[in-house]
Formats: structure tokens, C-alpha cells, sequence
């Protein structure tokens, strides 16, 4: 049985691993620590809650006598760290809690993992720690650091870390970076979701700029698998991008939902563009691929679809999350009603 400490696990991404690791594996105690901010939702974790080789402690990865008080009480080896603020918009809004959170807070997780010996240590990073591409050529994993907003600086500052904690201390540390992702779960704030639930109730679609930003997406059941095979098979102090090769203009994106929910065009409504906004991203696969043999199985058209009716089946949940705090969010971002 394999203790492992999963940060961030009621967020879309962890909570989406959680469900996938623990419905295919009996050998893994999760034991899932997460501060509950706006993003954490433990409905999304249903299908794990009742299962005995999963546990929830709510915390914050920044407390350093409340992270070692969990890895002694669960003996935990090994560590995968989604924890992290994560929204590029509130991070322009105000960076403080992005560098607290996600560069103190994984310092905090390296320092038990090095005082308690854990066998791997998987960072979950993301690609916008490489910054901006023209429009051609992709990020490999020797493409220089190059962050463009607060939290993109902070995720490549932690990142830094984590190799440092490697070089200095010999924590065997592995880091995966990976393209955007969709699915079940996410955040409303974030586009896919924002998009498809504005469309549903008939409200003007956001767009920032001319809408030609380009994201390469990738459905996050793929990344779950990248992150498994990643923590059991990934060669220490190496990084690993994970992406689909869908590259797709945010405005394609969004006419694509609408077309699908039978909407108009005319709901999309141009918005002043954001501050530095990164205009393309696109990652190169092939070390996972050639090292690894992780490859993606969903195809775009099918899961984009699959995930814009599952928001169309799962109101109760979304509804719930835009009211109050959110929706003050929401009209200072957009300054829409």
C-alpha cells in the first residue's frame, strides 16, 4: 500500500485524479489535503468518499506544523502536489496569496517530504510557465522560463524549487507541465465552463481581445493517466510536458459551444483584452510519448461534447457556485451583469 499525500485534491483537476486512481487502484491510500478555497468542492468527490483507502483533511499546504502533523500521523512516502491558486485573472488581481500559496506552500511540502524521506514527489505544474509562443513552434521541456503573469511566475517559481530540493537535498522530485484542460468539475470561472453555462442561461459570453488567443486543450481524464503514469514510471528530476495537440482559438471554442447548445453568436460580447495575455500556447509531447508510452485517448470533438452536456445534466452543481462571492467576482472581471 502506497501513503500518498494529495494536495488540491477537492479542486477540478485533483478531484478528477482522486476519482480515476482510486476507482482503478486498491493499492493507493489517498489521503486528500485541501484548504476548501473557492475552487474546492468536495461534491466532486463522491465517488471516492465512502471508499476505506480515502481520506480528507482540510488544510492549508502553508502551514508547516499542520503538514507534518499529517505526514507522521499517515505515514506518508510519497507526494503529488495540485494545491495552487491557479486563475491567471485573480492572480492580476492580486498576486499576494498566488506566491503564498504556490511557491511557500510547496516549499512547505518539500521540506517534510525531506525531513520524512518520501520515495517520489510529483509537482503538477502547468505549460504557462513557458510564456508566450509566436505562431509557430511548440514548448519542449528545455524551452527557457518564461512567465507572463503572476501566477504563471509563480508556478515557475515553485517549480525551481522542487528541482533545487532535488540538486541540494536529493528529494526525488518529478515535474509534469501540462496544456489547459476540460472536463467535469471545473471552476466556472474558468472559459470552457463560463462559456457553456452563460450560454445555458441566455447571458453575454465574455471574450477577451479579438478572441484569437490559442490554447492547446486537453480532456483532463487524459491528464489524470499522464499523472499516474508519471508518478509510477517517471525518471526523477526530469520534467514532462503532457498535451493533446489541440490548438484552438478561444473564439472557436466559444462558437462551438453555442452551436452545440443551439445558441447565438450574437451572445458573444468582445471585453477589453487581459493585462499581458499570453497569445498562444502549444506543447510537444513526444518525451512522455517515447519514454513513458503515455498517449492521449480522447478525441477533442467527442470529449468537448461530453463535457458541455455534462454541465447541461449537472445544473444543482454549477448553480450552486455562481452566487454570492463569485458573482461579485465576476462583474469586477468582466463588468458585466
Amino acid at each position: 500500500m502506497k501513503n500518498i499525500l494529495v494536495t488540491g485534491g477537492a479542486g477540478f483537476i485533483g478531484s478528477n485524479f482522486i476519482n480515476y486512481i482510486l476507482d482503478k487502484r486498491d493499492d493507493y491510500n489517498i489521503v486528500n489535503l485541501d484548504k476548501l478555497t473557492y475552487a474546492g468542492n468536495l461534491e466532486n468527490l463522491i465517488p471516492s468518499q465512502k471508499k476505506q483507502n480515502y481520506h480528507f483533511v482540510k488544510g492549508d499546504i502553508v502551514n508547516s506544523e499542520f503538514v507534518d502533523l499529517i505526514f507522521r500521523k499517515y505515514d506518508i512516502k510519497y507526494v503529488i502536489n495540485f494545491a495552487a491558486e491557479s486563475h491567471v485573472d485573480r492572480s492580476i488581481l492580486g498576486s499576494e496569496v498566488f506566491f503564498r500559496t504556490n511557491v511557500i506552500g510547496t516549499n512547505v511540502l518539500l521540506e517534510a517530504a525531506r525531513r520524512y524521506e518520501v520515495e517520489k514527489f510529483l509537482q503538477v505544474s502547468t505549460d504557462e510557465v513557458y510564456g508566450s509562443l509566436g505562431e509557430n513552434g511548440l514548448f519542449t521541456e528545455d524551452t527557457p522560463l518564461h512567465p507572463n503573469s503572476p501566477y504563471s511566475a509563480s508556478k515557475a517559481s515553485a517549480d525551481l524549487v522542487a528541482l533545487a530540493f532535488h540538486h541540494t537535498y536529493d528529494v526525488p522530485v518529478v515535474i509534469t507541465r501540462c496544456s489547459n484542460n476540460y472536463g467535469q468539475y471545473q471552476f466556472p470561472e474558468k472559459l470552457i465552463p463560463l462559456m457553456i453555462i452563460n450560454s445555458l442561461n441566455e447571458k453575454k459570453l465574455p471574450v477577451y481581445g479579438d478572441g484569437m488567443n490559442v490554447r492547446d486543450w486537453i480532456y483532463v481524464l487524459d491528464h489524470n493517466k499522464a499523472i499516474e503514469i508519471v508518478f509510477e514510471k517517471g525518471r526523477i528530476s526530469e520534467v514532462y510536458n503532457v498535451g493533446a495537440s489541440n490548438e484552438i482559438p478561444n473564439i472557436e471554442i466559444v462558437k462551438l459551444i453555442l452551436k452545440h447548445l443551439g445558441k447565438s453568436e450574437e451572445l458573444i460580447e468582445y471585453v477589453k483584452d487581459r493585462l499581458g495575455h499570453d497569445r498562444r500556447y502549444a506543447i510537444n509531447s513526444s518525451k512522455i510519448k517515447k519514454e513513458l508510452g503515455w498517449s492521449p485517448c480522447y478525441k477533442f470533438e467527442e470529449a468537448i461534447i461530453q463535457t458541455i452536456d455534462w454541465y447541461k445534466k449537472n445544473k444543482n452543481w454549477w448553480e450552486s457556485i455562481i452566487s454570492g462571492k463569485y458573482q461579485d467576482y465576476y462583474k469586477t472581471q468582466y463588468g458585466t451583469k
